[in-house]
């Protein structure tokens, strides 16, 4: 096939759950089709990232932007300016005349068996009318996040905002799943979601597309260099939900935590941490890291992996990524929403302060107890969740729905 992949930016460096999911699932599909890349990309990017993504497209299409910083002055105002823009502030960010004239011009030459928009954002720059069948990439139901920022939210102020942007996400997430030939979902639980509430929008069920991870990557370090009381969390610091995640943690959770095992540390290791993330560090024994080059000497340190997201959707790839090499994982249910994972075999799910303190010092006393569920980790991921399985699952849905407006001819 030849495809037209959509993205609202470059996938390198690969510091995000979303960039790590398209890049592996990318790498194998260019290996059987010619895949033609778009996406916006800051004009300073270097020219190796550039340069690396031919790893998995053919070709590459780039429009230049910037993004403000989370939390700038610049980012405020121009959050400010978009206040009663029918959009929601996520998606009307991303409009942009060049790249939808990119699109159309891509489009315009006939060449395309298949059309990918790659998260719900690049929609707004797609036209009404495609020359070939076209198919949507969900990796979260972008208003399940938003209404549970704002059901989650005590200050007026930022409750109204939320609440308004969940409306908003409501109405373009129902809008924009209408124009496909097929939507793609990252986990059962976002299938049956998208399927409930837009079940009159929809044009055809939702397929799963697992999650998946790179287990020759993500694997037991050859030397093991566990600290018996150190954790650790990774993620992409500038996502509210993990932002949410870390303060909570740290205020409710890590406290009880010491009051059991005072020796207790903690890494937080991930791109672009906000102001209220980076003054985490302050807390005796909190290293809050920014970006690095490699996570898992950091994963590969703690004795347990703590996921306490009280907000979001889709699937954590990052509790993958630390199952693959052999950790113990302690989450929330909503943490671990999506994934084929099971509570005291494989993880441990708590949802509450005190259970969630209980189960890591529990588990940080009982090594043999932690070794079992680390070696049923490392087992599940391997047998069932190479990214090499679950690229033949995404294959099998493009081709399906490459077929299906000419079947339907």
């Amino acid at each position: 096939m030849r495809i037209l992949w959509l993205n609202p930016n470059l996938l390198l460096p690969l510091d995000k759950g979303g960039k790590l999911r398209t890049w592996h699932l990318m790498r194998h599909l260019a290996e059987r089709h010619e895949i033609t890349y778009l996406s916006f990309a800051d004009p300073h990017t270097s020219p190796a990232e550039r340069e690396g993504m031919r790893e998995v497209c053919a070709h590459l299409q780039i429009v230049p932007r910037t993004d403000p910083a989370k939390g700038s002055l610049a980012f405020y105002s121009d959050a400010a300016a978009r206040l009663f823009d029918p959009l929601p502030y996520a998606a009307a960010k991303y409009r942009s005349i060049e790249y939808r004239d990119k699109v159309e011009s891509l489009l315009a030459t006939g060449r395309f068996d298949l059309v990918v928009c790659d998260f719900l954002v690049p929609a707004v720059n797609m036209p009404r009318e495609l020359p070939c069948p076209s198919v949507l990439f969900t990796h979260n139901v972008e208003a399940e996040i938003w209404r549970r920022h704002y059901e989650g939210q005590a200050d007026p102020v930022r409750g109204f905002l939320f609440n308004q942007q969940w409306r908003r996400m409501l109405r373009f997430e129902a809008a924009t799943v209408s124009r496909f030939d097929l939507v793609l979902a990252v986990s059962d639980t976002d299938r049956d979601t998208l399927q409930r509430l837009y079940a009159s929008e929809l044009q055809a069920p939702v397929f799963t597309v697992a999650t998946g991870v790179d287990t020759s990557f993500f694997a037991p370090p050859a030397v093991p260099a566990v600290s018996p009381h150190h954790l650790v969390f990774t993620g992409s610091m500038d996502w509210i939900p993990n932002e949410d995640a870390m303060k909570h943690f740290c205020a409710d959770i890590l406290p009880r935590i010491r009051a059991d095992e005072p020796g207790v540390t903690l890494s937080i290791v991930g791109r672009a941490p906000t102001p209220a993330v980076q003054r985490l560090a302050d807390i005796a024994g909190v290293e809050v890291t920014g970006r690095v080059d490699d996570v898992r000497g950091y994963i590969g340190r703690a004795a347990v992996y703590v996921v306490p997201i009280r907000i979001g959707g889709g699937t954590r790839l990052k509790i993958f990524e630390a199952m693959g090499m052999g950790k113990v994982v302690v989450s929330t249910t909503v943490g671990a929403e999506g994934l084929p994972v099971t509570h005291g075999e494989d993880v441990w799910l708590a949802d509450t302060p005190d259970a969630f303190a209980s189960a890591v010092v529990s588990l940080l006393r009982d090594p043999a107890r932690r070794v079992q569920l680390e070696r049923a980790a490392r087992e599940l991921v391997v047998t069932r969740y190479d990214w090499s399985a679950v690229a033949c699952q995404l294959e099998e849905a493009l081709e399906t729905a490459a077929g299906r407006r000419a079947a339907a001819a």
